[in-house]
């Protein structure tokens, strides 16, 4: 399984895919919200998780540009910010799950297991 991670924080973005990799997936790392667009249109990805505060382009907009494509991506938002008002937006745009950071690098597991059959 192909995923795509588009994250900003360099920390974050490496432990996830540390995490990926050691469980056996391809990964795709964007650092910027432009870039993850690209990726999208251009590559095959099977999952995106993506931190909603990016550079460029947020992952509001990703998650956006995803849905305007027709393609059946599941998308796994990422945010610090865990109002009510953020999550319920994310979700009425189409994301699949989301969570907050700080998170288990084995949560997010469980939570990709439910999207993919490697």
């Amino acid at each position: 399984m192909l995923i795509l991670i588009a994250e900003d924080d360099e920390l974050i973005l490496k432990t996830i895919e540390h995490k990926l990799v050691k469980e056996g997936y391809e990964v795709i790392l964007t650092r910027n919200g432009k870039d993850a667009i690209e990726t999208i249109q251009n590559t095959e990805v099977e999952l995106i998780i993506t931190d909603i505060m990016m550079p460029f382009a947020s992952g509001i907009e990703i998650l956006s540009a995803v849905k305007s494509s027709g393609k059946e991506i599941p998308v796994i938002m990422l945010s610090s910010m865990g109002q009510e008002e953020v999550v319920l937006n994310a979700f009425d745009l189409g994301a699949s799950d989301f969570i907050v950071k700080p998170f288990s690098p084995n949560e997010l597991m469980l939570r990709i297991k439910r999207f993919s059959v490697k």
